[in-house]
């Protein structure tokens, strides 16, 4: 019996001086190199990767890994305050995230269109404005935390990101003056999360000056039934409305001191307003543990108690994290 081998093909290379067979990294095709870099997390992409080379730090500029830039994994190193500003955020916690701002929105080329921040990382006025200066086509904005900003500073940034569309704050007082800017700013303004109570100033506010709105979450706080009959009746173009885990009084504000007149569930009015919504979201059962913590904290969740990213969550999953 005959064996058959299979010959190899022998190619040889001819190399002049100074040449070399093999591709250098450098070499990489630009759009292999981004689908490569969209697995690095944050800190890979702007400390590691632009060190490699001139070709991939060039790279870490593409557009397509700047379309979120996700600073949810940072928090503040901080201390609680019984007063204004409720919090102390140390020097070189500040500086730090000056650094990465600096740094992320300098590779980004005003690209960023999502900004996420953790709900224990308190940006300050001159960060927010670097930040809104350099993100021009902002788009979604998460910052549920507001301590160390001004009201003013945030309607120069809201003036300045004309395409904003989607919004996650804090509930603050007097909202007015920013709830307008927003509504004569934002043309696109669709979407907004108050992380904290929604109370009748808030609503008016709402009602006044974001007469488009179509998607609101109030989950996890206190909210009054004519709060919520001012979201129903005056927000006509309200399509998603999410009170899921909401404590709902009776009365607009209960005295201090006095326990709250605690609706156990919604009456026959409240429903029938909002059956016109594509969607309304409610939870108020007390087997529900997100309803009890709710209970005891009395609509001021203490997020940091409970398990890590549990603020991100969301009935809509257009507003989740």
């Amino acid at each position: 019996m005959m064996e058959f081998k299979k010959e190899r093909k022998i190619e040889a290379v001819v190399m002049e001086k100074g040449d070399s067979p093999v591709r250098r990294w450098e070499d990489l095709d630009i759009n292999i190199l981004v689908t490569i870099l969209l697995s690095f997390d944050l800190f890979q992409l702007i400390y590691a990767i632009p060190q490699v080379c001139r070709a991939w730090r060039l790279a870490c500029c593409d557009p397509l890994l700047w379309k979120t830039l996700d600073l949810s994994v940072l928090q503040s190193n901080f201390i609680r305050l019984p007063l204004k500003p409720y919090v102390y955020v140390d020097s070189p916690s500040e500086k730090k995230l000056t650094g990465l701002l600096n740094i992320c929105l300098n590779l980004s080329h005003g690209n960023i269109q999502t900004l996420i921040f953790h709900t224990n990382l308190y940006v300050n006025d001159n960060q927010l404005t670097f930040a809104a200066e350099r993100c021009p086509r902002l788009k979604r904005l998460v910052m549920p935390s507001w301590n160390k900003i001004k009201k003013r500073t945030m309607c120069r940034a809201i003036h300045i990101w004309k395409d904003l569309e989607s919004l996650t704050m804090p509930s603050i007082n007097n909202p007015a003056r920013v709830i307008e800017e927003i509504g004569r700013s934002c043309q696109n303004f669709s979407a907004l999360k108050i992380m904290g109570p929604c109370d009748m100033l808030f609503a008016s506010a709402l009602a006044s000056f974001l007469p488009n709105l179509e998607v609101l979450s109030v989950r996890c706080t206190v909210l009054s039934k004519p709060a919520l009959a001012i979201i129903l009746e005056e927000l006509k173009k309200l399509k998603v409305l999410n009170i899921s885990h909401c404590i709902i009084t009776e009365d607009p504000e209960d005295p201090p001191l006095e326990p709250m007149n605690i609706l156990t569930e919604l009456d026959e009015s409240i429903l029938e307003k909002a059956s016109r919504l594509d969607k309304f979201l409610t939870c108020m059962s007390d087997s529900c543990i997100m309803c009890q913590r709710a209970l005891n904290d009395q609509g001021f969740m203490r997020w940091y108690k409970y398990e890590e990213d549990l603020w991100k969550v969301d009935e809509v999953k257009s507003l989740a994290v």
